[in-house]
């Protein structure tokens, strides 16, 4: 189940890593990331052009069309892509200081009573609640976003290659050494990348 938000747009200072076919040719600002990507594409312009987010690994998917300059133009006048094609929320009343955002809650009556019972109210309640749970989850959802950053990763990089099915098994199962043999053989680049994206995602 994807995220209930609507993300912000890609920032031209965003965190990504370029792939040119099996090659990585660039990683670190969305804008320099996005030139070099440009340039390396019209070198070779029949070559598949990847560039991931380097937080979950979501493709970004930039206009690349035209020179250097043109790039930069449209970069900087901050037309960037926003993740997974979706809208960017209007900014509705409340705090926007405190980032305070009014989304629906349904919940039974005896949750609301008891809500309401507690000090500051329901809103401070359940703040509460989900910064304990927060914390008390904090790895498991820390090793589950390991495992969707590499596996978006490893499908768009690795989906037809042999091993691919097998590695995305062990990543789930966090069978690191099964994970590491089955990537071992595919190109430098992406058995590093796949490596680095899934570090978080193994038992400690």
């Amino acid at each position: 189940m994807g995220d209930m938000t609507s993300p912000d747009p890609y920032r031209i200072d965003t965190r990504c890593t370029a792939f040119l076919d099996d090659r990585r040719i660039a990683a670190g600002e969305l804008r320099h990331v996005a030139l070099r990507a440009q340039q390396a594409l019209e070198a070779q312009p029949d070559a598949r052009l990847l560039i991931f987010d380097d937080a979950d690994a979501r493709l970004i998917d930039l206009d690349l069309r035209g020179g250097a300059a043109e790039v930069v133009q449209r970069l900087n006048r901050g037309e960037v892509p926003t993740p997974s094609g979706t809208e960017v929320p209007k900014r509705g009343r409340g705090r926007p200081r405190l980032g305070v955002v009014a989304r629906e809650v349904t919940l039974l009556p005896r949750h609301w009573q008891w809500l309401s019972a507690q000090p500051g109210g329901a809103s401070v309640a359940l703040r509460k609640l989900v910064d304990a749970a927060r914390r008390e989850h904090a790895a498991g959802d820390q090793r589950r976003a390991a495992q969707e950053r590499a596996y978006r990763f490893l499908s768009s990089m690795g989906g037809d290659r042999p091993g691919f099915e097998e590695a995305t098994r062990a990543l789930f199962a966090g069978d690191s050494l099964k994970f590491d043999a089955e990537v071992s053989a595919w190109p430098d680049d992406v058995r590093d990348h796949a490596t680095m994206l899934a570090a978080d995602a193994w038992p400690h």
